[in-house]
């Protein structure tokens, strides 16, 4: 009886796939890879110049405009990654439940969701109705090519949900939290129906050409760990398998979530976002080595003088240990006002770090 050896196969190269997909799965890449939160948005004059002209929300619904703000930011920015330009409440719409932006006021729910009929009355079967968003991504994707990772995204449960019930921006979550607490039943079909749309508005984007999904929880950081874990995790988690499942690397962010980082991590999440509230090592044992991160810069050290910059970038590129699995980002997203030459530059120090320097 002969027995027939294995083909050998070529040994992976680390230029196989993009530098920032290969940190997701934390694969060995040649340097750090690079993108921001926000990274397009009303710091930037050409994204001003549009915004003259249109809306946010007719920015996201014009496919053509979407994608040129999206490929204008990680153009002139020279990241590794590409995010889509589009807004976390966009699948509000199609669940029956308009909103518009206020000036000065942010978004606004004009009819919360706030008992068990209106859960009720909250449709999943049109999430087809955004593919505008799926749209903008075909063009960036068929613009950048292999050249850039392009990411995808949807709001977490927990925060949608915390947008719906409150009618837009909250410092207490008071009708939130009452909800979670005294009608357990109507949350969790709530966060059912969130999960069920937001698998399907992620099928929509990864089909259309998006490496990765990021989640965003933006709100998650007003929960304690025990209300984590028992009215938000069950429906994150099951939100990131199913995104798993299309066949790409998840990303889970939120903010003010260091005593949550474990919590979070048990979803199974490829890649969890830090804050810029404790140094990166601290959050990444907070995570398990077994995850990537991502951050985790504050944001308003980008109004810092250069070598305060420089010192901040390279301490955190230092914590990070050279460590497969680090994407330089920031902790939050890029405010109004910030230098677009100071985000420039981080990228050119995060391209020129060494790894080697990690241990210098």
């Amino acid at each position: 009886m002969t027995t027939t050896k294995p083909t050998p196969t070529a040994p992976e190269s680390i230029l196989d796939g993009s530098r920032f997909v290969r940190a997701c799965l934390r694969k060995p890449v040649d340097r750090t890879p690079v993108w921001f939160l926000r990274q397009a948005g009303r710091y930037m004059q050409e994204y001003r110049d549009v915004r003259k002209h249109h809306t946010l929300v007719e920015i996201c619904k014009q496919p053509d405009i979407a994608a040129e703000v999206t490929i204008t930011a990680a153009e002139k920015l020279g990241v590794d990654a590409a995010i889509i330009f589009a807004d976390l409440l966009l699948p509000l719409e199609p669940m029956g439940l308009p909103f518009e932006f206020q000036a000065g006021e942010g978004p606004v729910v004009h009819h919360p969701v706030r008992t068990a009929e209106d859960v009720h009355a909250l449709r999943t079967d049109r999430a087809d109705d955004l593919a505008y968003v799926a749209r903008a991504i075909e063009k960036v994707a068929s613009h950048f090519r292999d050249r850039l990772g392009i990411i995808g995204f949807c709001g977490a449960p927990y925060t949608l949900a915390s947008y719906m019930i409150e009618g837009g921006g909250s410092r207490n979550y008071i009708f939130t939290k009452q909800m979670m607490y005294g009608q357990p039943a109507a949350w969790r079909e709530l966060l059912d129906k969130l999960v069920v749309v937001l698998t399907e508005y992620c099928k929509l984007q990864v089909a259309a050409g998006a490496d990765a999904i990021q989640i965003f929880d933006s709100w998650v950081g007003s929960l304690s760990l025990a209300d984590y874990n028992d009215y938000a995790f069950e429906a994150s988690k099951r939100l990131v398998r199913n995104v798993q499942a299309l066949g790409v690397p998840v990303i889970y962010f939120g903010v003010e979530t260091a005593g949550l980082l474990s919590a979070m991590a048990s979803t199974g999440a490829d890649v969890i976002g830090l804050d810029w509230r404790q140094p990166l090592d601290e959050g990444w044992r907070a995570v398990g080595h077994g995850h990537a991160v991502q951050g985790n810069l504050d944001p308003i050290t980008l109004f810092a003088p250069l070598e305060v910059l420089e010192q901040r970038v390279k301490s955190i590129l230092r914590s990070a240990g050279g460590r497969p699995g680090h994407i330089f980002n920031l902790g939050h997203g890029i405010v109004p006002n910030t230098a677009v030459e100071n985000v420039q530059a981080v990228v050119k120090m995060v391209r020129e770090f060494r790894l080697e320097e990690a241990h210098g």
